[in-house]
């Protein structure tokens, strides 16, 4: 009878574990997908995808920045992860002040910004990709017709491989991983790797990118003309001062 009376207790408490556990990874991806979407449009890495597919293959774009804003939100997740050694109260509150910082900066960037703002950015990534294309091309010179970007030809088994290891795939993820690098996304899924469940800020994040860099491949320069930066940092530091002003509310020891 003893043995019995343990039981239920333990099955009980193992439940509870597992829905705080559903709940922190919910609360996680709602909270990266949302601070990614609100960070990433209208960004520069935003324009490098909007630009370089008018100008290169779709799909070839798509995928060297989506392998480097994935690799990106990965290893921010694990700077963010490395903090979990010091107790969870400090990280939580740090984070949540590094969050009404951001979202103060956020609002007052938005305010003072004209409605056309985001054309210097655009102009910026324009002649940034135009000083890779010309390097591009130098290097087609040198390596002879044989390029694989060179216009349509005979579809070889080898070249469809070859396809996405191309220049413009080595181009796509290196603008974006250096744009990426210390930009305002990556600290916040740092920031939010630290108090929140990691699996669901690396999942929020990865999708959140997969939007945007999606939009931006699909629409082109229509969707980055028609984006009005002000608004969307207005409406990015209203969403970050959320989550600090959540602090108030929801406990360190809480589980998400």
């Amino acid at each position: 009878q003893k043995g019995s009376s343990q039981v239920a207790p333990v099955h009980i408490v193992n439940d509870e574990s597992a829905d705080k556990t559903n709940l922190g990874f919910i609360h996680a991806f709602v909270a990266a997908i949302s601070v990614i979407i609100v960070s990433e449009l209208g960004d520069k890495t935003f324009f490098i995808a909007a630009i370089m597919a008018m100008r290169y293959n779709r799909l070839t774009v798509l995928a060297g920045a989506m392998l480097a804003l994935g690799l990106m939100t990965c290893l921010s997740v694990l700077f963010g992860y490395a903090t979990t050694v010091i107790p969870r109260v400090y990280t939580y509150y740090v984070s949540t002040a590094l969050f009404a910082i951001f979202g103060i900066r956020m609002l007052r960037e938005g305010l003072k910004m004209s409605p056309d703002e985001g054309q210097e950015e655009l102009e910026e990534v324009q002649a940034e990709i135009k000083k890779k294309d010309e390097e591009l091309q130098r290097t087609k010179l040198l390596n002879g017709p044989g390029d694989v970007e060179s216009g349509p030809g005979p579809t070889i088994p080898q070249k469809k491989w070859l396809h996405f290891i191309s220049p413009i795939f080595v181009q796509a993820f290196t603008l974006t991983f250096l744009a990426e690098w210390g930009d305002r996304s990556q600290l916040t899924t740092i920031v939010l790797a630290a108090r929140e469940d990691p699996y669901g800020v690396a999942v929020g994040g990865t999708v959140g990118h997969c939007l945007c860099t999606g939009l931006a491949v699909i629409g082109g320069r229509m969707i980055a003309q028609k984006i009005s930066v002000r608004t969307v940092t207005i409406i990015g530091g209203i969403v970050f001062l959320a989550f600090a002003f959540s602090a108030l509310f929801i406990s360190p020891d809480s589980g998400f």
